[in-house]
């Protein structure tokens, strides 16, 4: 019935588990504390959390309201921008975003100097237009779980990052952290 929460909660603390990446290179040297982040964020946490998002969706016992064109519409643009949004930011971080180190340098061109999670901001949106195509209430659940995850796992990320790159505490008072600010200025661009 609702067996779901169970990868959703394994595959997002495995995440935030993955956050910690300083801590396990200090502990065990660079090259396996970044092994370590990758196997807990790419190889165990984002597809066991996928399955869990998937198994929402099949479990789904009724629609919350009727799923209307504008609704289907709507949900695939959301999604899609979400997909842009990740797309230009793995570009603009290459693989700092699937295997960062210890040796990383701050990155705050382009889409970064806008906000600083836009991997995070992309999986918001993608959340928020899985539940408007699937407006269930297991859906609605997974939803909150994954904002919920996003809150914590940036916060533990932002952590590590001060202690990798220390300029990293500066760029957090100079960039919003999801979405960009309103009183954003020209002079924010690359």
């Amino acid at each position: 019935m609702y067996w779901f929460v169970i990868p959703l909660i394994l595959g997002f603390t495995s995440n935030v588990a993955s956050t910690f990446t300083t801590l396990y290179s200090e502990k065990w040297g660079k090259a396996r504390g970044t092994l370590l982040t990758i196997i807990l964020r790419d190889i165990i946490g984002i597809p066991v959390w996928a399955i869990g998002f998937i198994m929402a969706i099949r479990e789904s016992a009724g629609l919350l309201y009727e799923n209307s064109l504008f609704a289907l519409i709507t949900g695939w643009i959301i999604i899609f921008s979400g997909a842009v949004i990740i797309v230009i930011a793995l570009v603009s971080i290459r693989i700092k975003a699937a295997a960062p180190s210890t040796g990383d340098t701050l990155v705050k061109k382009g889409i970064y100097s806008i906000i600083r999670h836009p991997i995070h901001s992309g999986t918001f949106l993608e959340f928020a237009g899985l539940f408007i195509l699937w407006p269930s209430f297991q859906t609605g659940i997974a939803s909150v779980l994954g904002f919920i995850w996003i809150f914590i796992q940036t916060k533990f990320e932002e952590q590590d990052l001060i202690k990798r790159i220390p300029e990293y505490r500066d760029y957090m008072k100079q960039v919003p952290r999801f979405f960009p600010s309103l009183r954003f200025s020209k002079r924010n661009l690359p």
